[in-house]
């Protein structure tokens, strides 16, 4: 079973206290960091399906604006920012896919769902953003950017040789337009980086905090899955997205 690369030693699904400490996380700083909620065992299944699969990838190259629109308007709007990267779409896991279960797992689901303080939570009816694994080699990069989503939830895989780091300025949307400017021209003083060490599961409220993956350096891809999940049943992403990130439509 997937569910059996869940490190029960250090995380019990059930335990209030654990659930407590991770919403408290997600309430006052934004991120909920759990290292080694996968096993090392499931780590390597995992990054073993990732290679075997990664052919399959589209690569792209957005350009866009920190609120991932055009850039257009006025103020930090009109900053152009670039991204480069690789995605593996859900329906290219197979049903077999140890990622793949761990993600249909209701334990899962539901562990996610009271760590965010919520009375229902949903899987993505999106055929291809679901589950999804970000795949970043030598020289990509994903620049600063707020997410359109209150959460998401990722699981590292593998780090990259040097670089690859999740560098976050939490909450700094609360902050205002002058202090998002100012992070975009250097001002590093709201940065923090997040440890991602393979095996971590983190719970992260994009929409508020402004957040990067510093480019990537050496032969050794950097692997993230992204768990989609969403408050009302059958979310879906658009057209344009799926175009942008993997390159089709459903037939």
């Amino acid at each position: 079973m997937a569910t059996e690369a869940l490190n029960r030693r250090a995380y019990d699904l059930a335990d209030p206290h654990v659930i407590a400490r991770a919403n408290t996380q997600m309430t006052t700083q934004g991120v909920c960091v759990l290292p080694d909620f996968v096993t090392a065992a499931g780590v390597q299944a995992m990054v073993a399906e990732c290679d075997d699969l990664s052919p399959l990838a589209h690569r792209s190259s957005p350009r866009r604006n920190p609120y991932l629109t055009k850039a257009t308007g006025a103020g930090t709007n009109t900053a152009v920012l670039y991204d480069s990267l690789e995605v593996l779409a859900y329906d290219q896991f197979p049903p077999t896919s140890v990622l793949r279960g761990l993600y249909a797992s209701h334990e899962l689901l539901d562990f996610v769902r009271r760590c965010l303080g919520l009375e229902v939570l949903y899987r993505y009816a999106d055929p291809f953003g679901a589950l999804n694994v970000s795949i970043m080699r030598d020289a990509d990069v994903l620049d600063w950017h707020f997410d359109m989503t209150d959460f998401v939830v990722s699981i590292a895989l593998q780090s990259s040789e040097s670089g690859g780091d999740f560098e976050n300025a939490a909450l700094i949307r609360d902050a205002g337009e002058q202090a998002i400017a100012d992070l975009l021209a250097g001002d590093r003083s709201h940065v923090r980086v997040e440890p991602m060490t393979p095996g971590t599961l983190m719970l992260f409220n994009g929409r508020r905090s402004m957040h990067r993956v510093s480019p990537i350096r050496g032969t050794v891809p950097r692997y993230v899955a992204l768990l989609a999940y969403d408050t009302k049943p059958g979310t879906d992403s658009t057209n344009e997205l799926k175009m942008s990130r993997y390159g089709r439509l459903p037939a």
